[in-house]
């Protein structure tokens, strides 16, 4: 299953244990946290919540 991240577009893999999930997922491209809900392979819900890496980390 794959998502785009809301902050920077990247696209994020996930495999088949999350195909029922709700809860937290990072982006290693920019290290945005995203609040998802899966439900049976689908995504139902995605949330930016915050950058977890400030700009002075070397983004």
């Amino acid at each position: 299953m794959k998502i785009n991240c809301l902050s920077c577009g990247h696209t994020i893999d996930l495999d088949e244990t999350y195909s029922d999930y709700e809860g937290q997922v990072k982006c290693y491209t920019c290290s945005a946290l995203l609040e998802v809900k899966l439900e049976e392979s689908l995504v139902k819900a995605v949330k930016f919540l915050k950058l977890t890496r400030s700009a002075d980390d070397g983004i």
